[in-house]
């Protein structure tokens, strides 16, 4: 089983220190057997401070770490790190213990650890864009990035602040396991199963949309018809709206162009598709609504670097 050690440094966010704990937990096969086991852990076995005003007591110290398959590590206000941009002897100790190849994660000011223990340089990271800039001021070896959601660099991903490490837990699950999985974990914790890394970390409005001119209904209403032509005009129609509205809205909303949204949301059902069953490559396109076995081949070796054959034979095993 995939190991996953979650380190809480204190004083410990909150929010950030339960994400990992409960979307990795609740990862399971069709069989209901977990697909991670997780510890929680942290520099000793004592009770870790949080944000919050409370006290989280973790399950092992840092010997977690030497065994560990993932280290996630949540937003935290670790001053050694926060501030000077280092380690303390006890947290250097610790990544000291990390095995060559461990797959590293961040939460939020996460990152600001991952770069004072050096595994950021010459990588592109994110983080809280509140907090930016600072991670830029103290290792200006770190490509920045404050305006996506997460970044995945291979065996490091680090994700913005707060709920972006939820979109984060998602991708690694769904890298991992496939859609379907990462999909009912969504669903279990009532979370939006896809928000691409991509996205941005927020949406600049200057006047509210009420809910009754929300493109939601059409959104869901697309996700359901993807396999059908859906133009812009269509949605707009759908949305009994003009199509200079409906764009500007979808953008406001999503943070992404209509035509991108259902793009990702037909390779998303292609992926699904093709991890459940044994159809043909071009009837899985025509379901998922990128018309040709052609364009499905391009979608995934553009976007996964994998063949629809191939991508298959990861999650099926054949």
């Amino acid at each position: 089983m995939h190991r996953v050690a979650v380190l809480l440094l204190p004083p410990v966010v909150g929010f950030d220190a339960a994400i990992a704990p409960l979307m990795f937990g609740e990862a399971a096969d069709g069989q209901g057997r977990p697909l991670y086991e997780v510890t929680v852990c942290g520099l000793d076995a004592d009770p870790v401070t949080s944000t919050g005003g409370f006290g989280i007591v973790p399950t092992a110290g840092a010997e977690a770490l030497a065994t560990a398959d993932t280290v996630v590590v949540p937003g935290t206000h670790f001053e050694s790190a926060r501030r000077d941009g280092i380690l303390t002897p006890a947290a250097r100790a610790a990544f000291d213990s990390i095995r060559p190849g461990t797959r590293m994660v961040s939460i939020c000011t996460g990152a600001f650890v991952l770069a004072a223990a050096g595994l950021l340089d010459g990588r592109r990271a994110t983080t809280h864009w509140k907090f930016a800039g600072d991670l830029r001021r103290l290792h200006p070896r770190v490509v920045v990035d404050e305006n996506v959601l997460f970044v995945d660099d291979g065996d490091v991903l680090t994700s913005a602040g707060l709920a972006a490490g939820i979109d984060l837990c998602l991708h690694v699950i769904r890298s991992d396991h496939g859609v379907q999985i990462a999909n009912a974990v969504a669903r279990h914790c009532v979370v939006p199963p896809w928000r691409e890394g991509g996205q941005a970390q927020f949406i600049d409005r200057h006047l509210p949309v009420q809910d009754d001119a929300s493109t939601a209904a059409t959104r869901a209403w697309a996700a359901a018809h993807l396999h059908e032509d859906l133009t812009v005009e269509r949605l707009a129609r759908h949305a009994h709206t003009s199509l200079r509205t409906f764009n500007r809205r979808f953008r406001e909303e999503t943070g992404q162009a209509p035509g991108t949204w259902i793009r990702q949301r037909r390779v998303d059902l292609a992926r699904e598709l093709l991890e459940s069953g044994d159809l043909s490559v071009d009837e899985v396109a025509r379901r998922a609504g990128l018309g040709t076995g052609g364009n499905l081949r391009h979608q995934l070796r553009q976007g996964l670097g994998v063949s629809p054959s191939g991508y298959r034979k990861v999650f099926q095993g054949t």
